[in-house]
């Protein structure tokens, strides 16, 4: 009879129970104690869709900052346990009961989260086995808003549909949003025509998701950061909304004020707007918030590293690189090859007197890199190319390495909103500019790097007509360019947005066209391409639209 009386203890927790407790968990896990929110979930996740799903979120996460194969692993495994959770609750009837309909949106949520962590490793294997789950997703999702349309208005007053209707403003916000940001040809390729992506939807369904007072709020919320502060730089113009940024994390900061994600976003802004040194003061403030999750700290090594760099102040700089290659198992060859690159920007007497080999450093790179599903990450490719030439027997230096692949992280969008540290770059520049000159043995290539991220500092500092001449020294000499056969489409691009800059539209779009149509087979050409879609769409180039939407059979 304990027996029994346990089995129903176990069976009888309500949907409005178990909000209240995915609720309370999220709580602990803002105030930064991971453990006891994982703890309050687990002994029902096996019982409750809501349970199994917050579970899973949260070594999801995990598993997205540290790279860890045993954290892919346990996220995975939980997904997977969270599918079959939320599958006892499902019928597929026409007449949804409450719980059912819920149970739905927990299965499209979590599919969703499995081709999340299927889609880090950025191979098109991977992209398209995860295309299959997303399109499953998004159909559930499709059918949830659906029966939310058809709800009757007594229905929609209980609390528990404020959480379905954040569900599906989250669920569809953040498809649309990211079926926008993918260029054309990976659409094609995904068989997406079914539904295109439209940006302005899914950033209105996510804002009504944010402001909503559902439990998946913050989810919203923390997918508009993402696109804000992350991918719009590293995958778009560098065109941020930094105003929706703030306002969307004040309510957030003002209630965890301490929270280890809220004083990291804080940090990020700070950073996006060019004030450095508040940024690196709230990084600190992030790492001495925390210790149970030590991947947080080694997001913010990577933040302050950069914010050290846009500074010039290559020492600090050196320590934050220093402590991701010990610590950190994201990509081993890309932390070596920032610690070389830091360290070359050093005079020789100061890197000896850290104990450090430069070129041995940059020679380690190729064999740490990583395969996923057989698949090289495409950063850890270019700088094990950039890295190879340490390897012969009398290496030629890299003229300057950070800077370059400052630009691979697209930091002149970040540095060029403060002239002073733009002009100190540039300076930078000008000097390794004469020193390839007067070297013997010099390098095209390196010289085009050189006149690539000088006319970026002078775009950025608006002497449009030097700048012009840098990007057209670089593409006039593409028949001699050896190795770094990324620089001419990369610096096309970047003459087109010279171009919209000076309100030539037309020409703008005719040039950016051509670097994405007349070149392939270059180092980071998937990143270009997302670059050149979200420079298009800024323009309303028609080019950039969807292929007209046919509804699959």
């Amino acid at each position: 009879s304990c027996f029994l009386l346990h089995t129903l203890t176990f069976t009888v927790i309500d949907l409005e129970s178990a909000l209240k407790d995915c609720s309370s968990a999220l709580q602990l896990f803002l105030n930064n104690r991971f453990a006891d929110a994982l703890a309050l979930l687990k002994p029902w996740k096996s019982e409750s869709m809501y349970h199994a799903m917050g579970y899973s979120s949260i070594l999801v996460m995990q598993a997205a900052m540290t790279f860890e194969p045993k954290d892919m692993d346990a996220a995975m495994t939980s997904l997977r346990e969270s599918l079959q959770t939320c599958q006892r609750f499902q019928t597929f009837s026409k007449e949804k009961k409450k719980e059912e309909m819920h149970a739905e949106l927990c299965y499209a949520e979590v599919l969703l989260q499995k081709a999340a962590l299927t889609f880090l490793d950025e191979s098109l294997i991977s992209f398209i086995k995860g295309g299959m789950k997303i399109r499953h997703s998004y159909q559930i999702y499709k059918d949830c808003q659906d029966l939310s349309n058809v709800i009757k208005d007594l229905e929609k007053q209980k609390s528990t549909y404020v959480h379905f209707k954040g569900g599906i403003n989250m669920g569809i916000g953040s498809f649309n949003l990211m079926l926008s940001l993918l260029p054309s040809r990976v659409i094609r390729l995904m068989e997406f025509l079914g539904f295109s992506g439209d940006r302005e939807l899914g950033l209105s369904e996510l804002r009504e998701g944010a402001t909503s007072n559902s439990l998946r709020s913050i989810l919203s919320t923390l997918t508009l950061l993402m696109f804000h502060l992350y991918i719009t730089v590293i995958l778009g113009t560098g065109e941020t909304n930094l105003a929706e940024a703030e306002a969307l994390l004040k309510p957030y900061v003002e209630k965890f004020p301490n929270g280890a994600l809220m004083l990291f976003y804080t940090a990020r802004i700070a950073l996006l707007k060019g004030d450095f040194t508040f940024a690196q003061e709230k990084f600190l403030a992030c790492i001495a918030a925390q210790e149970e999750w030590r991947q947080i700290h080694h997001l913010c090594y990577w933040e302050l590293m950069w914010a050290y760099s846009f500074e010039l102040r290559w020492k600090e700089a050196y320590r934050y690189a220093d402590l991701l290659c010990k610590e950190n198992k994201w990509s081993q060859a890309v932390y070596a090859f920032q610690k070389a690159a830091i360290l070359s920007m050093l005079p020789e007497e100061e890197v000896t007197a850290l104990g450090e080999d430069v070129a041995e450093l940059f020679r380690q790179v190729d064999g740490l890199r990583m395969r996923i599903a057989g698949k090289s990450i495409p950063t850890e490719k270019f700088a094990a190319k950039k890295a190879q030439r340490y390897s012969s027997p009398h290496p030629a230096k890299l003229p300057v390495p950070a800077l370059e692949m400052m630009y691979v992280w697209n930091g002149f969008t970040v540095v060029g909103k403060r002239p002073g540290l733009t002009q100190n770059i540039l300076a930078t520049l000008e000097e390794a500019d004469e020193q390839l000159r007067n070297d013997p043995k010099y390098h095209l290539d390196d010289q085009c790097v050189v006149q690539l991220l000088k006319g970026l500092c002078l775009r950025h500092l608006g002497r449009l007509i030097q700048a012009e001449h840098c990007f057209n020294h670089v593409i006039s000499s593409e028949k001699d360019i050896k190795h770094d056969t990324y620089l001419v489409p990369f610096t096309m691009f970047e003459l087109g947005l010279l171009h919209k800059q000076k309100g030539d539209i037309n020409m703008a779009i005719t040039v950016i066209q051509n670097a994405k149509v007349n070149y392939k087979d270059y180092n980071m050409e998937s990143r270009l391409h997302f670059r050149i879609h979200a420079a298009l769409n800024s323009m309303g180039s028609f080019s950039a639209k969807l292929p007209p939407s046919r509804t699959p059979a």
